[in-house]
């Protein structure tokens, strides 16, 4: 019997997991994790041994616009120092 909770299921759901997203988005596991690591895909944690978990709708935004933001040309430091700037200044 799978654990993998359906797409449906998924698609309704505020707080989503990294496999989730890589389903969702077509990403590599591999690549989320970096961006996650970089710390511009933000995700919350209750605990350190427990799953991340990502907000849905606000991962699958920000995963677009890395992609286009990459596409611009800018590398992932570029992006890193693009996103602090913007957290810095956003209230």
């Amino acid at each position: 019997m799978s654990r993998q909770r359906d797409i449906e299921t998924i698609m309704k759901s505020e707080y989503i997991t990294i496999g989730e997203l890589v389903r969702i988005t077509n990403m590599r596991y591999s690549t989320l994790k970096y961006y996650t690591e970089e710390g511009i895909l933000p995700f919350e944690q209750e605990d350190n041994g427990l799953t991340r978990r990502y907000k849905r709708i606000e991962s699958i935004s920000r995963i677009n616009d890395i992609k286009e933001l990459k596409g611009q040309g800018l590398c992932i430091d570029e992006i890193s120092k693009y996103y602090k700037a913007k957290d810095i200044t956003e209230p």
